[in-house]
């Protein structure tokens, strides 16, 4: 585990529309919050979720930086250094 992160500069996505996980609403699962990929757009729930599709698009892809895209969050996660890698500018 790194102490900060080292991916930034990979970001391409801050925004989405999308307030749902495409995965879990067609297996018919419900998620507790939802992470956007910051590589490609991709909306998926969060670990606390039972499915933990943002964190499996990670595993699939290796698009390491999300964000939090719950109403007042701006934090971004890096999966690579597991660590809070800054927030999205206001």
């Amino acid at each position: 585990m790194a102490n900060a992160c080292t991916h930034l500069d990979e970001a391409r996505v801050f925004d989405t529309d999308k307030d749902y996980c495409e995965e879990c609403i067609r297996s018919g699962s419900g998620w507790v919050h939802l992470r956007m990929c910051l590589i490609c757009g991709h909306v998926g729930c969060c670990d606390s979720s039972p499915n933990r599709h943002a964190s499996r698009h990670f595993r699939e892809t290796g698009h390491r930086l999300v964000r939090s895209i719950e109403p007042g969050e701006r934090w971004i996660w890096c999966y690579a250094d597991e660590v809070v890698a800054g927030e999205i500018p206001s």
